[in-house]
This record gives structure tokens, sequence and C-alpha cells, in this order.
């Protein structure tokens, strides 16, 4: 974990993901995206939800939010999803321009790490859930640089340490060493960069 990771600013980052759920319409909510059992629905629930858990994780606000495991249920969203998602990732952002945050011990999850790895763990599912959403969603993505390094870095240490056949996420998907860093993040990450929503 390099030095520079602590003062990462998650801002650019949650408004570019703001930005796609904005673009969202309730027409696709139900198709499929690269997360293996989550429509898009579920997934824009995911994000609400880990936004919260990484916001109260940056101000080591311990309970329910930070206790539960991701996998404890299918997410979905309410009427004001839109609202919520944006008002929640704005929220994050703050929590973690608070040097305080990258410090010392937190919880996220359900497990217990300290504060500078739970920054690059939460950049890292900010970059590449963005991906899911604008790739389910037929929409551009351009990730903010700093935050996509983080990604990148926290993935291919996991993949080293895992053998590269078991990444984070599951199973690496093999991408060229000198296609765009995105593509590498996204396949350390478990998923086919060359991922398309089906024709409807």
């Amino acid at each position: 974990m390099t030095h520079d990771t602590t003062t990462l600013d998650l801002g650019p980052q949650t408004r570019v993901l703001a930005r796609l759920a904005e673009g969202v319409s309730d027409a696709r909510l139900a198709d499929p995206t690269p997360c293996p059992d989550l429509a898009v629905r579920n997934l824009l629930g995911h994000l609400t939800g880990l936004a919260a858990a990484f916001r109260d994780a940056a101000r080591k606000d311990l309970g329910a939010t930070t206790d539960t495991a991701p996998e404890a249920s299918v997410p979905d969203i309410g009427p004001g999803w839109r609202e919520e998602l944006s008002g929640v990732l704005g929220e994050l952002a703050v929590a973690w321009r608070d040097p305080g945050a990258w410090t010392g011990m937190t919880r996220a999850g359900g497990i217990d790490l300290p504060g500078e790895v739970a920054g690059a763990v939460v950049a890292d599912e900010l970059v590449i859930h963005g991906w899911d959403l604008a790739r389910a969603t037929g929409q551009e993505y351009r990730p903010d640089p700093a935050a996509l390094q983080a990604a990148y870095g926290l993935l291919s240490a996991a993949a080293e340490e895992a053998d590269r056949d078991e990444g984070m996420f599951g199973p690496v998907v093999a991408v060229p060493d000198d296609a765009p860093l995105l593509e590498r993040a996204v396949g350390l990450s478990g998923r086919d960069p060359g991922w398309s929503r089906p024709a409807r």
C-alpha cells in the first residue's frame, strides 16, 4: 500500500458513479449486469449499501451497516433510490476526506481491517461496480484516474497473493499486459472486459 492512497479523494469517483446512476432509465432496472445473479436494480442497491457501510467505516461508526456481510441478502432499491444513492455517495466522499478515516482499525462487511486498506477497498468497489453499471446500461465510463490506480494496486496485490487463479472476486480473467489499465483491473476483478449486455 503506497502512501499516496492515504490522500485519495474519493469525490471524483463518487461523482462519476452518481452521474451513471442518473443515466439509468427505469426500463433498464431488470437488465442483467456483469455481476452474476445481480440485475441493474440489485447492483444499484448493492452500491447504496456499500456506500453507507464504507461511509460509516470511515467515521469509525461501527454497527449494522458495517457488520453485515455483502452476501447476507440480495440488495434492492426503493422508490427514491436516485436521491438516496447520490446522497450517500456524497457522504462517503466527505467521510474519507478526514485523515483520521485512513488511520487505525475499522470494519466493513463484518471484517476488521486497517483504515488505509478500507479506503483502497472502497475505491476498488466504486471503480469496478461503476464499470459494471456502465456496461449493463450502455453508458460511457471514465473512472477517476486516481481511484482506478488504487483499485488496480489492490487487485493486483490480491491476485499475486492468491497465485493468480483466484482473485478477490473470483478467478482472474487474462487480459493483455498492454491493455488499458481499466481493462486490466476489470480482468483482475474476475470479469471479462469484453462483456456486453445481451441484445433486447
